[in-house]
């Protein structure tokens, strides 16, 4: 739905104290589902092949092969792969900030896995969101994981107050086991796998 296709190197299962990594293809025309920020984490951004383009704390940036760009915890940040031809394949690194030591760094992975569960079960809209009440029992659990600009938080709020609890009710959940597992298991890409050894 979104044009991404993620293959997790360094995750849950085997990260220890270093960053997750993740080879993340972004189609043309691929982007993220939405504006935002990491409250608790640092988000590193190294472009292998193609461009990709970003939005960070307001400056616009287009990173090219060998180009990298950290988002700092709390800094709003957007991304899209404006080509119309060329996929994008970039090495996202993704760590606890500096104090966030109470913050569990698997989440990330597991919220990443719940949004592409949903996505491959089209239980989407055709930007990749999650429809309304799913939606609400997502940004309620991982609040600090991840924060969308739009609607403005004191919408968001308010928004959340009532519709989390419906959503709730009705059987949404934010944690589908069945979404967050791995999807599937592939062998990287033997220039990829090299990439993340230095790392």
């Amino acid at each position: 739905m979104t044009g991404e296709f993620a293959v997790i190197l360094r995750g849950t299962e085997d990260h220890g104290q270093g960053p997750g990594i993740v080879h993340l293809t972004a189609r043309p025309g691929a982007a993220v589902v939405g504006e935002h920020f990491h409250p608790n984490m640092i988000e590193r951004f190294t472009v292998v092949s193609g461009r990709l383009d970003a939005s960070i704390a307001g400056q616009t940036f287009s990173l090219g092969p060998g180009q990298s760009a950290t988002v700092e915890a709390g800094v709003v940040h957007d991304w899209w792969n404006s080509s119309k031809t060329e996929e994008a394949h970039v090495l996202i690194e993704i760590e606890r900030a500096q104090g966030a030591d109470h913050i569990d760094s698997n989440r990330f992975e597991l919220l990443i896995g719940m949004l592409f569960g949903l996505a491959n079960a089209g239980r989407v809209d055709k930007k990749g969101r999650p429809f309304l009440l799913q939606a609400a029992v997502i940004a309620r659990e991982f609040a600090d994981v991840i924060v969308f600009t739009q609607p403005p938080p004191a919408v968001q709020r308010v928004a959340l107050a009532i519709l989390a609890p419906l959503a709730s009710l009705l059987g949404y959940r934010a944690i589908d086991p069945d979404f967050c597992r791995p999807h599937a298991r592939v062998t990287p890409a033997p220039e990829i796998l090299a990439l993340v050894a230095e790392r």
